[in-house]
């Protein structure tokens, strides 16, 4: 599903150049789920955003899904995160005017190809899915933490992506809900077959994963799995 090769990014600050990934090379495959754990300021959340194609590399090959990344134009790029890829923040990014259902949704909009009732099964069955059937009509600010990170698997799935990518889904979650949802999100992948990547730097929610890929200052050094 993901074949990263000599992958370097530095970045320009102000005078400085920050080295944030240093030669990685790793290889995820069809329904993983793997974490990538590190702690602050270690290149996972660098990492990642260049795997979600939302950042381009200083150099080395990114590969997703068959398809080589490095030299896709801006549209390409829109396309593969739009039908590849789906998106979980720490911060769950939902909507506030929109209820869940709403929420849910939004993704589905912008594939004209998907009908009303297409999508209408498909937004039913993922927030059921993620155990908040009778919660549709809710606002984010009626829900709690663990509810509106529930709402967020749920958006990030509801376009059928063959890779959902977590940016330290329960940074905001108590202990336990942290738990609950990486439970959830593993569910998920064994029912609908989807690959999974997240970060963290909690050991808790490391030992739930399939994978550990282990990140410091910019290196792949091991880890469980690989």
């Amino acid at each position: 599903m993901i074949v990263i090769k000599n992958v370097i990014k530095n970045y320009r600050l102000g005078e400085t150049d920050i080295k944030a990934l240093r030669g990685v090379n790793l290889k995820i495959d069809k329904g993983d789920f793997s974490t990538i754990a590190g702690a602050s300021g270690s290149g996972k959340s660098t990492l990642l955003n260049l795997i979600g194609c939302l950042d381009r590399p200083t150099s080395g090959e990114i590969w997703i899904g068959g398809t080589q990344v490095n030299n896709l134009t801006e549209h390409q790029l829109d396309q593969l995160r739009l039908r590849t890829i789906g998106f979980i923040f720490q911060s769950f990014n939902l909507i506030p005017v929109l209820n869940v259902y709403e929420n849910v949704e939004l993704p589905l909009l912008i594939m004209k190809e998907v009908s009303a009732s297409e999508r209408k099964k498909r937004v039913n069955h993922f927030i059921e899915a993620v155990g908040l059937k009778d919660f549709g009509q809710r606002k984010p600010s009626e829900l709690s933490g663990g509810q509106r990170q529930r709402v967020a698997v749920a958006r990030a799935l509801v376009t059928k992506p063959q890779l959902v990518l977590a940016d330290e889904p329960t940074a905001n979650l108590d202990s336990k809900v942290a738990i609950e949802i990486i439970d959830l999100m593993k569910h998920i992948r064994s029912t609908e077959n989807t690959t999974f990547v997240f970060s963290t730097h909690d050991p808790k929610i490391m030992e739930r994963a399939d994978k550990i890929l282990r990140i410091e200052d910019g290196v792949i050094i091991g880890g469980k799995g690989d």
